[in-house]
């Protein structure tokens, strides 16, 4: 093919230019956001997660959790998850830096988590979050494998749940989360992106434009209007 060398070299070239721009740019500008230090109460947001979520991060991907939930609130203007619960505010690049694995979700068929420990009016605590795990419900599956169900030996464990009718363990016998759904509940315990970041406030609408100004069609004038 005629010119085929200068051809190929300007395909690789868009190509090359393109990726650099997309991901090499986009990786140097998020990669380099640090936490926000407010001098109002001489604190950086957001904290970095303790070990133990750190690990339940990894557990919440190896589960593939983030297939139906999702963690990025929306802007007031393109979803309803603010009116859902789901976080006061729309969430921005800077919530996830001390985070491995951003998990933003795939699908939304059950409710974002982004904020599930700050959730209003009541967040749930440990003992719920185990027990759906446990035993699941009508919209959530259990994961039983997650948990022990061992004879007591000597005193009940300290973090053995606490069932009740027919969850409740035969005799002598007591149900025990194992050490990965301890670190995934306290991974969903450490979601709470509540700070208010000044690039998580919306841009302001502009003002609508008055009958007449530039850009705004005339009104129409009534049959005997003067002209």
């Amino acid at each position: 093919m005629k010119n085929g060398f200068v051809f190929f070299a300007g395909l690789f070239g868009s190509i090359a230019l393109s990726w650099g721009g997309l991901v090499l740019g986009s990786h140097k500008q998020l990669g380099g956001l640090a936490p926000f230090f407010d001098e109002g109460d001489s604190t950086s947001y957001p904290n970095r997660p303790p070990g133990v979520a750190a690990r339940g991060q990894l557990v919440y991907a190896d589960l593939g959790c983030a297939s139906c939930h999702t963690q990025q609130v929306r802007r007031p203007d393109v979803g309803a998850d603010q009116a859902r619960g789901w976080g006061e505010r729309q969430s921005v690049a800077r919530d996830y830096i001390f985070q491995l694995r951003p998990q933003l979700g795939a699908s939304r068929i059950g409710p974002d988590l982004t904020n599930l420990a700050g959730r209003k009016p009541s967040a749930p605590d440990a003992d719920d979050l185990m027990k759906l795990l446990y035993a699941g419900s009508e919209l959530h599956p259990a994961y039983g494998f997650l948990f022990e169900n061992r004879p007591i030996v000597g005193e009940r464990s300290a973090v053995a749940l606490k069932l009740t009718g027919a969850l409740t363990p035969a005799p002598g016998r007591e149900i025990v989360p194992t050490e990965r759904a301890q670190s995934l509940v306290a991974y969903l315990l450490s979601l709470n992106n509540t700070y208010d970041y000044p690039e998580s406030r919306p841009l302001p609408k502009a003002p609508a434009k008055p009958d007449g100004a530039h850009g705004a069609a005339p009104t129409a004038k009534k049959e005997g209007e003067k002209k």
